[in-house]
């Protein structure tokens, strides 16, 4: 499903980690690497020129860390505003997927901190890997989606099921939250009949991909986030429609920068990488 990787760097190694963990996913043997490093606009000709000889050797530095034959690998060293630049290279390479880092910023903060990774969620169509500058990435073996009935989450199951089908001791954790804080949750013994997991359930016996059921209430991102802690998630698969009409296709939707999503809540709180899985809807 994954063809083409998309890794925009900046010096600190973490996004070239999440890729070589991806890489160590059978499904992934096959993938194209570009790695991207942008030099925003400087005020002199002079920082320009170092700062475009430091960007080489981030660049460089981070080409030489990716595990993978340097003939699938693409080194771009751009000038301009990142956020524009990812955005414009990604849709050059027709990316299917795009890793960046993540500070985590909240709400206002991502806008008034001109946030790129928020930016590019914002604007692109494609997934997105973000990690935290905190995170601690892992082997990938314990991966979670978040289920419901919409065609986002089950992209995110394709993706989650693609990643561990023929890894030994992988197991995916299937998760319906129920919104009703008045309604108890079912048993986790129970959770498999779950109308909302049983296809889901189906797919992964199908795959031979071993999983947990868990069927939960209240707040979904609160749900989501405190799970992924507790169940010690590798990845989180999180289904983010493009509920935008096309008119407004370049334009941020207010809701997600100012974090009504439930998307953006995740993006914010969850302690692991988060994939956001991208549909039309």
């Amino acid at each position: 499903m994954i063809q083409k990787i998309l890794v925009a760097v900046a010096g600190r190694g973490l996004c070239e980690e999440m890729l070589n963990m991806l890489l160590e996913i059978p499904a992934m043997q096959q993938v194209a690497v570009t790695v991207l490093h942008v030099v925003p606009p400087q005020i002199t000709a002079d920082t320009m020129s170092a700062k475009l000889e430091e960007g080489g050797k981030i660049l460089a530095q981070a080409v030489k860390s990716i595990k993978l034959d340097a003939s699938k690998i693409s080194a771009r060293l751009k000038q301009g505003e990142p956020k524009d630049v990812v955005l414009q290279v990604a849709e050059e390479e027709d990316s299917d997927l795009i890793i960046m880092g993540s500070r985590g910023l909240k709400r206002l903060e991502a806008i008034l901190e001109n946030s790129v990774s928020q930016y590019v969620f914002q604007l692109s169509p494609r997934p997105m890997l973000l990690v935290k500058d905190d995170a601690y990435v892992k082997q990938i073996r314990r991966v979670m989606v978040a289920m419901d009935k919409s065609d986002s989450a089950q992209q995110s199951l394709n993706l989650a099921l693609s990643f561990l089908q023929n890894i030994k001791g992988s197991e995916l954790f299937l998760v319906h939250i129920n919104p009703d804080k008045g309604k108890a949750a079912e048993p986790t013994v129970q959770a498999e009949n779950d109308p909302v997991l049983a296809s889901a359930v189906a797919e992964a016996k199908r795959r031979g991909v071993a999983y947990r059921c868990i069927n939960t209430s209240g707040k979904a991102g609160e749900e989501i986030c405190r799970l992924a802690d507790e169940k010690n998630i590798d990845l989180l698969i999180l289904g983010s429609p493009d509920r935008r009409p096309s008119i407004a296709k370049t334009l941020p939707d207010l809701d997600r920068l100012l974090g009504g999503s439930l998307s953006d809540y995740v993006r914010v709180y969850a302690n692991c990488p988060v994939l956001l899985a991208r549909t039309v809807d």
